[in-house]
């Protein structure tokens, strides 16, 4: 065979083959359809509370192909939409390949599941193959009674001394050994506490942080009057610090000076307006000192901030039928169902 006519016999399998790959590509079958809501839709519904936002987070946190930083930022916005498919999906990503997905999905069973039952699904963590991982289960564990972790007591404290030694090589750290006198805390070791915060305090001397974990040891050791010269001293430095203020109205309350600590909560707010941890305690102290209705405003000034605020929602719904408002429950539980049918407080009703 010549050689013009084998290039053409050649050409023309090329052809060939090339037209029915297009056949093949035309009868393969099209591809799933992408969820009719995406990451960063889903994101901004759950965080801004828009009505449908549960069902569009858990449809992205059901995905296989997200990467595990925006995993970890779904995983952020999950404890304000309880139900059992919420832990499903939570429990599962306790598995995942990512730590970064693991720690997520421990911080999101920690605010979905009340504590004494916390152990059961987080008890394993403590022996995940990756360190970080191990210590977010220990700091979510923290404060639970023997009773309540169980046979992973023995794990816990094992995962809790590798963690103190880990934080024990961070001398130059300041915030690590403000989180070391935590866990010397939550084992009675105040004098090992004091060692670390006294680190800590030389090493960044206005680690306000540092500063209010001293204040609390010593107050919860019985020195009163030098906590409350250090809050004074720290006040003195920074008057302008909401964080400060805050802490004072946390001592003022523990010497049940509660009118005080509402100012000093009240100053809080005034620094820090968006803060909605402030203004979820100034209510806490307004209602203890039956100012109900003024309660009842500032924690809808905080939902109107933030609708997708549960734990505010849930304590303005109460403290509606407290005073028999059940028109106003009935607006947030409708509210609330918009969000998250499944939500245990809208199948409870009221």
């Amino acid at each position: 065979m010549s050689k013009p006519r084998l290039y053409t016999l050649l050409s023309l399998l090329v052809l060939l083959v090339i037209g029915l790959g297009y056949g093949w590509l035309g009868d393969a079958p099209a591809p799933a359809p992408a969820p009719s809501h995406g990451y960063t839709k889903a994101l901004t519904m759950a965080h801004e509370g828009q009505p449908g936002a549960a069902r569009v987070l858990y449809q992205q946190l059901a995905r296989a192909d997200l990467s595990g930083i925006r995993r970890a930022s779904l995983h952020a916005e999950l404890p304000n939409y309880p139900s059992p498919l919420a832990l499903k999906l939570a429990d599962q990503d306790l598995s995942h390949d990512d730590p970064l997905v693991r720690r997520a999905a421990i911080a999101s069973i920690s605010a979905l599941v009340p504590a004494p039952q916390r152990s059961v699904l987080l008890g394993p963590m403590l022996e995940d193959p990756e360190q970080s991982v191990r210590f977010a289960a220990v700091d979510a564990l923290l404060g639970l009674g023997p009773d309540d972790v169980g046979l992973y007591y023995g794990p816990l404290q094992q995962a809790l001394e590798q963690y103190q030694q880990a934080l024990l090589k961070q001398l130059d750290d300041a915030a690590a050994q403000v989180h070391l006198a935590r866990l010397y805390v939550h084992e009675g070791h105040d004098d090992e506490a004091a060692q670390a915060l006294e680190r800590a305090l030389t090493l960044a001397p206005d680690d306000l942080e540092a500063l209010a974990a001293k204040v609390r040891l010593l107050d919860s050791q019985g020195h009163a009057d030098a906590s409350r010269e250090l809050l004074a001293q720290a006040l003195k430095r920074h008057p302008d610090s909401a964080f400060l203020q805050h802490e004072l109205g946390l001592w003022l309350m523990r010497h049940d000076q509660h009118e005080y600590a509402l100012l000093a909560f009240d100053r809080a707010l005034a620094l820090d307006p968006d803060n909605a941890e402030y203004r979820y305690t100034l209510a806490l102290t307004l209602h203890s000192l039956e100012q109900v209705e003024v309660a009842q405003k500032q924690l809808e000034t905080l939902l109107a901030r933030q609708p997708a605020n549960r734990k505010a929602r849930v304590l303005l719904i109460g403290y509606w039928k407290e005073t028999g408002q059940l028109q106003n429950v009935q607006v947030l539980l409708a509210q609330l169902e918009q969000q998250n049918p499944d939500d245990p407080l809208v199948q409870q009703g009221l």
